[in-house]
C-alpha cells in the first residue's frame, strides 16, 4: 500500500506541484469519471423505485423517506424536517398536502395540526435499496429462459467465430496464392458496410435456408467477422514460417500444424477475439429482434424489451436486469484481460 501511495503522490516538481502534475491529475480523474461514472450511476439507479427515478435533482444512491406510525392514522406518515420561526428544525409528519401548504403534526402530539409551506421543509431520508427490482423479474418474468438462450447464442457463436476466423487467418497468413492480398483487402473493406445495408438480403437468405425463427439463425450469420480475420492474421504473421516447415518435414499434416502449433501460439489473439465476440453477441439486439418471433426463443436483450410498453416503461426493472446482463461480460473480461495487451500489441509485429 505504501508503494501505491508513493506512486500516486509523487510530483514532477519535487515538493511543489508542477503544472504538468495538475494536468495529469485532471486528465486521469476526468477519464475515470467518464469511464466508470455511467456504470456507477446504473448500479445505483437499479436499486431505486419508480418514484425515486423520477426525482429531480437525481441522486446516485437510492434514498427513501422515513415514515412513522402516528396515533389516529391508519397508515404510516412521511417524516420531514420543518424549519421553525426561530431558525431551529423539528421532525414532523405530513398528514396531507394542499397546493404549496402541507398539514403537519408532531408525532408526539398528533392532535395539533400545523400548516407549513413546503419550501420550509426537507424530507427525512435514509439509504434504502429496492431489492425487489432484482427479485420480481425472476418471479413474474421468464428471465431464466431468456438467459439460457443468450448463453447458448453467445457460447456457440464465439466458438464458431474462433474456429472459422482462425482458419481463414491461417490460410491468409501462411499460404501464398494469387489474389491473397486482394482477398484480405476485400475482407477488411466489409468493415465499412453497416448492418442496416445488408439486413434485408441477410434476412432473405436466412429465410430461404429455413433458419428463420431459430437460434441458429441468430448465430450463423454473425460468425464470420472481418475484425476477427484481420486480428488473427496479423498475429499469425509473427509466427515463424520455419517452425511450420519443420513440422512438415516431420510429416505433420496441415490440420495438425494448424491445431497443434498455430492455435496454441495464437492464444493471446484468440482470447482478445473471444472477448470481442462475447460482447458483440451478448449485447446484440437488432438481429435477434428481426429473426426471432416466438417469445420462448428471445434472447435476454430482446426479452428485456417487453418492459418497455407503448405508454409505460418500467425503468426500475430494465436497469436492474441490465446490471445482471453485464455480469457475464465482466467475468469474461476479468479472466481474459491479461491476454488483451499482449494480443493486440502482437498484431502489429511481423
Amino acid at each position: 500500500m505504501s508503494g501505491v501511495t508513493t506512486f500516486l503522490t509523487r510530483r514532477r516538481g519535487g515538493r511543489f506541484w508542477h503544472w504538468t502534475d495538475i494536468v495529469s491529475w485532471l486528465w486521469l480523474v476526468g477519464g475515470l469519471v467518464i469511464m466508470f461514472g455511467p456504470a456507477v450511476w446504473l448500479v445505483g439507479s437499479s436499486f431505486k423505485t419508480p418514484a425515486q427515478l423520477a426525482e429531480f435533482p437525481p441522486t446516485i444512491l437510492p434514498y427513501v423517506s422515513q415514515q412513522a406510525s402516528v396515533e389516529g392514522h391508519d397508515k404510516p406518515l412521511t417524516l420531514y424536517r420543518v424549519k421553525q420561526a426561530d431558525g431551529s428544525t423539528k421532525v414532523m409528519a405530513e398528514v396531507r398536502r394542499i397546493g404549496i401548504v402541507a398539514q403537519m403534526v408532531d408525532p408526539k402530539a398528533p392532535k395539533d395540526i400545523i400548516k407549513v409551506n413546503i419550501a420550509d421543509r426537507q424530507p427525512v431520508r435514509e439509504i434504502g435499496f429496492a431489492t425487489g427490482n432484482y427479485t420480481e423479474p425472476f418471479v413474474h418474468f421468464d428471465f431464466m429462459r431468456y438467459l439460457r438462450n443468450s448463453v447458448f447464442v453467445t457460447a456457440m457463436a464465439t466458438l464458431i467465430t474462433l474456429l472459422t476466423n482462425s482458419m481463414a487467418a491461417f490460410a491468409l497468413s501462411k499460404y501464398k496464392f494469387r489474389g491473397r492480398d486482394l482477398t484480405m483487402l476485400l475482407i477488411v473493406g466489409t468493415l465499412m458496410v453497416p448492418l442496416s445495408v445488408i439486413l434485408v438480403p441477410l434476412y432473405s437468405v436466412v429465410s430461404a435456408v429455413g433458419l428463420l425463427d431459430s437460434l441458429w439463425g441468430v448465430i450463423l450469420p454473425t460468425v464470420a467477422t472481418p475484425t476477427g480475420v484481420f486480428l488473427l492474421r496479423q498475429y499469425m504473421l509473427t509466427i515463424p514460417d520455419e517452425l511450420l516447415d519443420a513440422a512438415r518435414m516431420d510429416n505433420a499434416s496441415e490440420w495438425q500444424i494448424y491445431w497443434r502449433i498455430v492455435l496454441p501460439l495464437a492464444a493471446p489473439a484468440l482470447a482478445v477475439l473471444a472477448i470481442f465476440s462475447v460482447v458483440w453477441r451478448w449485447n446484440d439486439f437488432l438481429w435477434p429482434l428481426v429473426v426471432l418471433s416466438r417469445k420462448e426463443l428471445y434472447t435476454l436483450q430482446v426479452g428485456l424489451n417487453t418492459y418497455a410498453g407503448q405508454l409505460n416503461v418500467q425503468w426500475h426493472y430494465i436497469l436492474a436486469m441490465t446490471v445482471v446482463t453485464m455480469i457475464p461480460v465482466v467475468l469474461v473480461f476479468v479472466f481474459l484481460q491479461r491476454y488483451i495487451t499482449s494480443g493486440i500489441a502482437g498484431t502489429g509485429l511481423k
